[in-house]
């Protein structure tokens, strides 16, 4: 194994722990969205409305493509990722709505 340049090794350190504090905080960041949409699935079971809402889905998804593309970011991997989390809440709505 080649021995990593000691200034190379701390530059190599200094973004790792960069990249570790940014997943933190989008960890943070997702368990309060879900802790929002927990409370949207109880209000939409509380009052017999569908676990999906379609029409809203797709102007998100719209939000957060033109937010990527703002961002130098995907537009195709932020719209992935927003449908992950989007089929994750309304699989928590149905729940919900099944306990309710």
């Amino acid at each position: 194994m080649t021995e990593i340049d000691p200034a190379v090794q701390d530059e190599l350190n200094r973004l790792r722990g960069s990249i570790d504090n940014i997943d933190a905080a989008v960890v943070h960041m997702l368990a309060e969205r879900f802790k929002c949409t927990q409370q949207v699935g109880v209000l939409k079971a509380k009052h017999q409305l569908p676990p999906a809402d379609p029409a809203r889905e797709a102007r998100q998804i719209e939000r957060l493509r033109e937010l990527a593309e703002n961002a130098r970011l995907d537009p195709a991997f932020a719209e992935k990722l927003l449908n992950f989390i989007i089929a994750e809440v309304i699989r928590h709505h149905e729940t919900i709505a099944q306990s309710g």
